[in-house]
């Protein structure tokens, strides 16, 4: 077997060594970094555009197409996680935690050098992954059933009490809003339709684009609009970003440790089918803020081992998707089911032939996401001077622009007004919750791991009834088995919740030695105490509601909820018992939220961004936050009136003159040059079915030509 892996691998690169094959994979990775940059757009865009141009192409130029894009779209989607703070794509939503604080910081050079290289060690960990280890994972990943499954997405969100630094009980009941609003829609067990208040568009689901959209791309742009201040708000025309690359490799290597074991993680979970993209790099980001020296007071402030943790794991994991999918036909994410969707068209059937008779294709794989992890990180270094000056741009100009793209991201959610109503309402509340401290990065978790949670809670509960929690179990074949994993897992999430709890009840305890005794305060009524009450009612009458569902509709949202309910009341109740002399946890000076269930308060909450609004008086703040959000409405209206398209060039145009107070001749430069680009890509390239508008309705005739139909 040896033997033939080698000839295989080394006739595999013969066939990649080709200009046409590495033309297409070069060709591939341009579209692939494109896309990351782009929120909202990802591999499964991507991939969707190319499926239907390799069907005349052989299996070798076909993989190498596809996976050159799939395998850096993690790469560039670095850019607007560290510039923006909004990620280009899910896989890089916890890059955003310390990214974007070290842009804000003047250091944006030194954050892409440390992602680009720790992405391109990553990604080539993987691919070494896949390449020796697809016979030996065969019986491994065979022994992995739903309980398992189950206990790993259970441990995954119990990271959120790492998460959330200061706020843990706050981390886990934002992980039960997320799990909550990913049971909408109609629940495949039974089909009984769920919080989906007479809307077609719930029926299939939130999808989670304008979702993540409007939780981190909305109340950042908000911050920046209502201080009127750039990205890079410290030093950002003194910073030599190609020094600061330098300076990210040289941490990089540093921390080359943290490097293999995030990559480890990426490409070991990655190989688990259902776990995804969008919950990998929480998982090391954890880790890292575990098992990192000091790690608890500079992670979420702009620590560069942040953006390493969280950038080597969400490359690593691509060679680690194609196991599954390779060996078993089982695709390790969303994106391998298209990678799948190639191989049969191409007469590829994954199985023990693509062990065996179709080696060569298999180790082409292998060097295509080797190859484009190069190629890809080379770009972004030699480019990412460039893209740093993107933090230099004024903020009338920025803001209005990320909106535009953001609006059309999120309508990539499923195409439907929906879309846009979602990222509106989400950015709202995406924003009350960074105002009140309560920790986003829990709830976008608990949305991206709620279907997961949902199917494997189901079939552990029919399949093996209470038995799926026990160490033995019978696997169907009349053998009991010893299968202990289930409750090993449990073990260390149950530590990994309460330790972060204890530890603060200890801080509080130690700092407050000389006080006998705790008493009952009168809560701090302040909006974050109404906030905790309001959830705690809205959760309540969830678990009401749900009550008259069948048992596989109900299953999940009871269990979240009575989880909730103990998490919210737990924190309500710190705010009213403390010991004599202390403030009460939900507010401290005037400023909600920060640290509870017997935490000590902290001067700020890690993990989270949070922007200060300065010596700006209160009144001058609501009235920019009210300006905000009616442009958002104004963008909104105009769209259902003369469609998404023509709405951004006249958002572009409004908000630029009038908002960011830019000369004519700057501002239809500007609106023009990114209404043609998105013409282009969107209306040309990725053919999208825009939204129907009243103008629309009122010229039937204009959807009839081809390069106006965008009413």
């Amino acid at each position: 077997m040896e033997v033939d892996m080698l000839g295989s691998a080394i006739e595999a690169f013969q066939n990649m060594a080709s200009l046409e094959r590495l033309g297409f994979l070069s060709f591939g990775v341009i579209i692939g970094l494109v896309l990351g940059v782009i929120p909202g757009l990802g591999g499964l865009v991507g991939l969707s555009l190319l499926l239907p141009f390799t069907f005349n192409m052989d299996p070798f130029t076909a993989l190498a197409f596809m996976m050159g894009l799939q395998a850096v779209v993690v790469t560039s989607d670095t850019i607007p996680a560290v510039l923006f703070g909004v990620p280009g794509t899910v896989g890089s939503a916890a890059t955003i935690l310390d990214g974007y604080p070290m842009a804000r910081k003047g250091e944006a050079g030194r954050a892409f050098g440390a992602a680009f290289s720790a992405s391109v060690i990553g990604g080539l960990f993987g691919a070494l992954l896949l390449g020796v280890s697809v016979p030996v994972l065969r019986p491994i990943v065979l022994e992995i059933g739903s309980p398992e499954l189950l206990a790993i997405c259970v441990f995954g969100l119990s990271l959120v009490a790492v998460l959330s630094g200061g706020s843990p009980l706050k981390g886990l009941a934002g992980a039960c809003i997320g799990l909550m609003v990913a049971t909408a829609g109609d629940d495949p067990q039974t089909g009984t339709l769920r919080w989906t208040f007479d809307s077609l568009y719930l029926w299939d689901g939130l999808p989670v684009v304008p979702l993540a959209l409007g939780l981190f791309a909305i109340p950042e742009l908000a911050d920046m609009a209502i201080t009127k201040q750039s990205i890079n708000v410290k030093g950002a025309e003194k910073q030599n970003v190609r020094f600061g690359q330098i300076e990210g490799i040289k941490d990089t290597f540093r921390n080359w440790f943290l490097v293999l074991r995030c990559a480890s993680i990426g490409s070991s979970l990655g190989a688990v089918p259902g776990i995804g993209a969008s919950v990998i790099d929480w998982i090391a980001y954890g880790h890292a803020a575990r098992s990192e020296k000091g790690a608890a007071e500079t992670f979420g402030k702009g620590d560069v081992r942040g953006v390493i943790s969280s950038e080597s794991s969400n490359n690593a994991k691509e060679g680690g998707a194609l196991v599954p999918t390779i060996a078993f036909g089982v695709p390790g994410s969303a994106s391998m089911a298209l990678i799948l969707g190639a191989f049969l068209i191409h007469g590829l059937v994954p199985g023990p032939e693509m062990l065996t008779k179709n080696l060569d294709v298999t180790y082409t794989l292998v060097w295509s996401v080797a190859i484009a992890n190069i190629l890809g990180a080379g770009i972004c270094f030699t480019f990412a001077n460039q893209l740093a000056k993107v933090a230099l741009i004024r903020i009338g100009i920025l803001a209005p622009v990320v909106l535009a793209v953001t609006y059309v991201g999120a309508f990539q959610g499923s195409r439907q007004w929906g879309d846009i109503y979602a990222l509106l309402i989400f950015g709202l509340i995406g924003w009350i919750m960074k105002r009140l401290r309560w920790p986003r990065p829990p709830l976008i978790l608990g949305f991206v791991l709620g279907g997961l949670v949902e199917r494997y809670m189901f079939i552990s509960t029919e399949r093996y009834g209470a038995d799926w929690l026990w160490i033995w179990r019978d696997f169907g074949d009349g053998n009991v088995v010893f299968a202990p994993y289930v409750p090993i897992i449990f073990a260390v999430t149950l530590y990994g919740v309460l330790a972060p709890i204890i530890r603060g009840y200890r801080a509080r305890a130690k700092a407050n030695k000389t006080a006998s005794k705790f008493g009952f305060q009168k809560a701090a009524i302040n909006p974050d105490f109404f906030f905790a009450i309001i959830l705690f009612a809205l959760f309540a009458i969830a678990f009401g509601i749900s009550s008259n569902w069948e048992f596989g509709a109900r299953l999940i949202p009871q269990v979240v909820s009575v989880a909730a309910m103990i998490f919210i009341g737990w924190l309500i109740m710190s705010a009213m018992f403390v010991a004599p002399g202390e403030k009460a946890d939900l507010g401290e000076e005037g400023i909600p939220g920060r640290g509870e269930g017997g935490a000590p308060a902290q001067s700020d909450v890690h993990f989270d961004i949070s922007a200060d609004y300065g010596d700006l008086p209160g009144s001058e703040i609501t009235r920019r936050v009210i300006t905000y959000f009616a442009w958002l409405l104004f963008f909104f209206g105009t769209s259902a009136v003369i469609g998404l398209l023509p709405a951004m060039f006249v958002f572009l145009l409004g908000y630029m003159r009038f908002e960011g107070k830019e000369k004519w001749g700057t501002t239809l430069t500007v609106a023009t040059s990114i209404w043609a680009l998105s013409y282009g890509l969107f209306h040309y390239i990725l053919i999208i079915p825009w939204p129907q508008s009243l103008l629309g309705d009122w010229f039937p005739q204009l959807r009839s030509i081809p390069w106006a139909n965008m009413f």
